[in-house]
């Protein structure tokens, strides 16, 4: 299990090393493939996880069968802490975007180790306030932006957490399909591929398979305000 993504998880990352290494040993390991669910919208489910490796979509299904993404995680990221908080039914479902593995706490070993540390306790509800904070966001940008301006927000998101700077820019290896970037932005495949075009005609970006290649940051950065 690899120490160091585990370190950038919340919950890791106010412990010392031999709490850190205690809670570890009591985490369990689990792999899919690109495509496989971990678990589905209102499925039960009492563990929290962390992504160790590969690319995650947590997605909301409405019920007219429109999907939404609520976010795309990578390693050291962390989710389904709300199972701690509010015992229920999965609020959406996490599909693996690439191979991927992750590290899982059951509800009961997190309650222990969460007794009698308040640094860790704070780092959870630390979590939680991030996430409210993004979904208010999202909320904004869905009244107050157009889509053109969401997709440069979410392309400015997606490099700043999966982006490798080279000479010629920004590679943005997002692994997403069109299909997933448009329900990223809350917005038909169309719009948001006119939008990336666009981008393109002006030497902002260069389009590649499952990824971008972000040339002029600045003016993609004012677009996405």
């Amino acid at each position: 299990m690899d120490t160091d993504v585990l370190r950038q998880a919340p919950l890791f990352s106010a412990l010392d090393d031999e709490a850190a290494l205690a809670l570890r040993s009591s985490m369990s390991e689990t792999r899919l493939r690109r495509g496989d669910v971990l678990f589905h919208e209102g499925d039960s489910g009492d563990k929290l996880y962390i992504v160790l490796e590969g690319k995650v979509k947590l997605g909301r299904t409405s019920a007219d069968g429109r999907e939404n993404l609520l976010a795309i995680l990578g390693p050291g990221s962390m989710f389904g802490e709300l199972s701690l908080f509010d015992p229920g039914p999965r609020s959406a479902t996490v599909t693996a975007v690439t191979d991927a593995e992750f590290a899982s706490l059951s509800h009961e070993d997190l309650l222990r180790w969460l007794e009698g540390r308040p640094v860790v306790a704070r780092g959870l509800l630390s979590q939680l306030a991030g996430r409210l904070r993004k979904a208010n966001d999202v909320v904004a940008d869905l009244v107050f932006s157009d889509v053109p301006g969401r997709v440069a927000k979410a392309l400015l998101d997606l490099a700043d957490r999966f982006g490798r700077t080279a000479d010629d820019g920004v590679h943005v290896h997002h692994d997403l399909t069109q299909e997933e970037l448009a329900q990223l932005v809350g917005a038909s495949r169309e719009t948001v591929n006119k939008a990336l075009a666009d981008f393109a005609s002006r030497g902002w970006l260069r389009l590649e398979p499952r990824s971008v290649v972000i040339m002029d940051v600045e003016r993609l950065a004012r677009r996405a305000r």
